[in-house]
């Protein structure tokens, strides 16, 4: 069949009826209006768009009465249709976000642990500060009971009225002029001695200021000392190399520099050169017998520390005295022998055993300061042994007192002063005054007099 004949047999599309092109373009209209009203875009799928065709073919059906019962059951499958997508839809999108939480659980997991670490940390932290602010609730509520009770008992003991006002004949306390001439007089009398206080006295929080100040510039001094000997150090050896490389540049140079420093050690020169300078021949850097010394005095140290943590503190006493150029014999050594001689002699509060440690043997120094003794003893309630100690050191006199004053190193002038009242107290006054009058006799030590209305109170200071 040819092509003609077939498009002479094709059929015509059907002409619309006015009805159904007015329902179409209705439809069109609700459409597009619908769209646009929703906001939705052409992107993807929304569900604006299945309610807005879904209506669409509701309004075909009840249009079209012909197809009405097939068209009923295609929009049947069609909403059952998209309602199985819509379930999937969410069903994905629940598991895919319980797939991300299950994966992060690790994460979360140490995060969590960290966390908990912390917060425990600041608890503790909280729970201490906590018990120290109770413990100082507790210090200032006692404080505060015990200022009531003053201040009650204080009360109780108010003066009676009916009493002569002291300093007044019973004439004036009657006479109200003389009374505000006597109330001047009190005031005037109360400015004087605040004035005076200001003046004469100072608190005692400004004395603990001073030590405090005095620590800091003794530090300070220690340190300069120290910088200032090592600076002196490095200046006399750079004047022994200065002489050295003088002489070699006089010279003509026909030995090396090194060769000719070791030629002229042996010079009498270069030894009458050191003697002037006040040098010794250790400050030379090749000197062998500087690390032989080094060499030495780490050995005292190493075997003193060995000793004592032996226990054996009679051996550790005997190497610490002696030590070469006294590196043992300092305050950190005498620390170390300190606590556990003190536990002894309470322990064992015989006379003779303390006088065998406070009294040197062949040239040697003590095992334990007398002072410290004695002020060990007293503030631990063993007087008596104490006040026998202190008769044993009185009999002995004045040179006995000032022997035992000025080689205890270990004993400050506080505490020597602290032992001389101790002495006053327990009727030993002409030990006290012995102790006193050593204290003064030693340079650099000033007496602060209490007469005085302008008193340098940092004159024991700088001595």
């Amino acid at each position: 069949m040819s092509i003609q004949e077939i498009h002479k047999h094709a059929v015509l599309p059907p002409i619309i009826s006015r009805c159904d092109k007015e329902f179409l373009e209705r439809t069109q209209r609700y459409i597009i209006t619908e769209i646009e009203r929703v906001g939705c875009n052409e992107e993807g799928p929304a569900d604006e768009y299945y309610i807005i065709y879904q209506n669409v073919f509701n309004k075909v059906i009840d249009y079209v009465t012909a197809y009405k019962s097939i068209l009923t059951s295609i929009k049947k499958e069609y909403d059952a249709f998209i309602e199985t997508l819509k379930k999937d839809r969410r069903t994905t999108f629940f598991l895919h976000g319980k797939l991300k939480v299950w994966a992060a659980e690790p994460t979360v997991l140490v995060y969590h642990q960290r966390r908990a670490i912390q917060l425990e940390a600041k608890m503790r932290i909280i729970e201490n500060n906590s018990l120290k602010i109770q413990l100082q609730i507790d210090q200032m509520k006692q404080l505060r009971a015990e200022y009531d009770t003053k201040e009650a008992k204080y009360c109780t003991l108010s003066k009676d009225p009916s009493k002569p006002i002291p300093g007044m004949t019973l004439q004036d306390s009657v006479n109200l002029n003389a009374l505000r001439k006597f109330r001047k007089h009190l005031e005037d009398k109360y400015r004087e001695m605040k004035q005076a206080m200001l003046v004469k006295y100072v608190p005692i929080q400004r004395m603990a200021d001073f030590d405090e100040e005095m620590i800091v510039l003794l530090k300070r001094r220690d340190i300069a000392e120290n910088l200032n000997e090592k600076l002196r150090f490095r200046h006399q050896r750079l004047q022994i190399i200065l002489y050295a490389l003088s002489s070699w540049v006089k010279s003509d140079k026909s030995k090396t520099f090194e060769d000719f420093v070791e030629e002229i050690q042996k010079t009498k020169d270069f030894h009458a050169f050191i003697v002037d300078q006040g040098f010794v021949e250790e400050l030379l850097e090749d000197d062998p017998s500087k690390a032989k010394n080094a060499e030495i005095i780490l050995y005292y140290i190493e075997r003193f520390n060995e000793l004592m943590s032996l226990g054996e503190y009679e051996k550790a006493a005997y190497f610490a005295a002696s030590s070469p150029r006294r590196i043992l014999r300092n305050m950190g050594s005498m620390d170390k022998f300190k606590d556990d001689l003190m536990k002894l002699i309470t322990l064992c509060p015989q006379t003779e055993l303390i006088q065998c440690l406070t009294e040197e043997k062949n040239g040697r120094p003590p095992f334990l300061s007398f002072g410290l003794a004695i002020l060990h003893l007293f503030s631990v309630n063993m007087e008596k042994v104490g006040i026998k100690l202190l008769q044993e050191i009185n009999k002995g006199g004045t040179d006995a007192v000032e022997h035992l004053v000025i080689n205890d190193s270990y004993c400050s002038l506080e505490m020597w002063q602290q032992l001389a009242n101790i002495c006053l107290q327990n009727g030993f006054d002409k030990l006290s005054n012995d102790i006193i009058s050593i204290l003064r006799s030693q340079a650099g030590v000033a007496e602060i007099s209490e007469e005085e209305d302008t008193v340098n109170l940092m004159e024991h200071v700088f001595w």
